[in-house]
């Protein structure tokens, strides 16, 4: 799962989530999210990237406090599954301090239990015993309320100030604040260069997201976990003791092809390194070197843009690489999203948009577009309306429909106008002429019952007028142009 959540956590985006799944390998938090699950066929979205590293824990020795909640509304398979992913974490540091799960957490580093309620206890101290360790975790039980406040500062008092261990709180919560202070002691905690990482399982209750973001070090990005899945805690817990435990990396090079179907439209310039967009769908994000020394995190925003007029669920992403200088391997998820274009007609294909730059100070620039064919045959409506008794200071809103009637006398849409009238300045009311409201009409869309196949047929056309401010009007004086020719039309008023 990803240290991620969502900017402004709802509903569907908690399905969204599950759907987009963070992978991790050689110790690297790796995040590809997308901030909704529906848009509309021209519709934008915000994509995430995020990645997080620290330095060895072999060679660079680390204090980390587990944080544990077991309040009432752990029973059952939350407190199971917490309980499996904290032991999970314990082996995971064990094997990383000294290459082996032989007992004994090595190299220096220790970890320590704290576990809260309605009040906060030390389960344990800093200690390197993994049996210890698992003894107090599998002898957790649930009942009570939820003190974070308290459970911050019995972690923060295990650490010996004089050590020069790097220090590490893992907060895991299923729930809001219920008991004790509204405010946790963070803030301290973090300018003392404690690194807090938090863990959110959305409970019966719900969860506050934004304060998970508050406690944890920065970036959100990849320093918090939201999952409504208590079976997701086990992989949460294995991925950030992988991430503690592994390297940094140096000359990192990410590169983003978003799916054809999108182009981008913005970049947000990230929390660490450089990004640029090189072509309408492609942006390349480098970083120069990423928790070589300490923890730390990198998150980047851009925003696309759906210019396909396909629906349907859609990958984000066609492509995305990682390179680095120590050849880690990374893999991001690959979040998709469901386009609603509605019932989209198209009587002739789109055209092919075709890019072109002007250079420098050019004056001028020469591009082949390519060919252009006639695509079907058509003719053009040309309908001229007066709009009566318009009184000097109103506007009038116009609309349009036009359609043509088959021999059943169905109705099939071919086209709408709106234009809004602005007002006039003379002494008395007067009628207006609206002139040159123009349709096109392909004559593959005939259906008025002519010979098929032909290009001169009479069509069956009816129109519709409706406005929306309060200008009386009345009905509309309809003068063919010569581009009507041949064509009946039934008039029939909407006023």
């Amino acid at each position: 799962m990803s240290l991620f959540h969502p900017p402004a956590y709802d509903k569907k985006e908690e399905r969204l989530f599950l759907k987009n799944k963070e992978e991790r390998k050689n110790g690297h938090y790796k995040l590809k999210q997308i901030n909704t699950n529906q848009i509309d066929c021209d519709g934008t979205l915000k994509v995430t990237l995020a990645l997080s590293a620290a330095p060895d824990i072999s060679s660079n020795p680390t204090d980390i406090v587990l944080v544990l909640d077991r309040s009432g509304s752990m029973a059952g398979s939350p407190l199971a599954n917490m309980k499996i992913g904290a032991k999970t974490f314990i082996d995971i540091i064990d094997e990383a301090t000294d290459s082996s799960q032989d007992g004994n957490i090595g190299s220096g580093s220790r970890i320590g239990i704290v576990s809260f309620s309605d009040t906060a206890v030390a389960d344990t101290q800093l200690i390197t015993s993994v049996a210890t360790l698992k003894n107090a975790v599998d002898a957790l039980s649930a009942g009570g309320s939820t003190n974070h406040a308290d459970a911050f500062a019995k972690a923060t008092q295990l650490f010996d100030p004089l050590s020069a261990n790097a220090k590490v709180i893992v907060m895991f919560t299923d729930g809001k604040t219920t008991a004790g202070p509204p405010q946790a002691p963070v803030a301290a905690a973090r300018a003392s260069g404690v690194i807090i990482y938090c863990i959110g399982l959305i409970g019966a209750d719900g969860i506050d997201v934004n304060v998970l973001n508050d406690w944890a070090t920065d970036p959100d990005a990849s320093h918090v976990a939201v999952t409504p899945d208590d079976a997701d805690l086990e992989e949460l817990f294995k991925d950030l003791a992988a991430n503690i435990s592994k390297p940094g990396a140096t000359n990192i090079v990410i590169d983003e092809v978003v799916n054809s179907d999108f182009v981008i439209t913005g970049v947000t310039p990230p929390t660490k390194g450089t990004a640029a967009v090189v072509g309408t769908n492609t942006l390349q994000w480098k970083i120069q070197e990423l928790g070589v020394s300490a923890n730390e995190g990198a998150s980047l925003e851009f925003y696309i843009r759906h210019v396909s007029q396909s629906a349907g669920e859609k990958l984000v992403n066609q492509s995305i690489t990682y390179s680095d200088s120590e050849g880690n391997a990374v893999t991001f998820p690959a979040p998709t999203v469901t386009v609603d274009c509605g019932v989209v007609v198209n009587p002739e294909p789109c055209p092919i948009p075709v890019n072109l730059s002007v250079e420098g100070c050019q004056d001028s620039v020469v591009i082949d577009a390519g060919n252009t064919y006639l695509e079907s045959l058509g003719r053009i409506l040309q309908l001229d309306v007066t709009v009566k008794n318009v009184c000097p200071g109103k506007r009038v809103a116009l609309a349009v429909i036009l359609t043509e009637v088959d021999s059943n006398g169905n109705e099939y849409p071919r086209g709408m106008k709106t234009i809004t009238v602005p007002a006039h300045n003379y002494s008395g009311c007067r009628d207006v002429l609206v002139k040159c409201i123009k349709f096109v009409l392909p004559e593959d869309l005939d259906v008025s019952g002519g010979t098929p196949n032909a290009i001169c047929n009479t069509r069956n056309l009816r129109r519709a007028l409706s406005r929306t401010i309060s200008t009386r009007i009345s009905n509309a004086a309809i003068q063919p142009s010569p581009f009507a020719a041949g064509r009946n039309k039934r008039i029939v008023s909407a006023l």
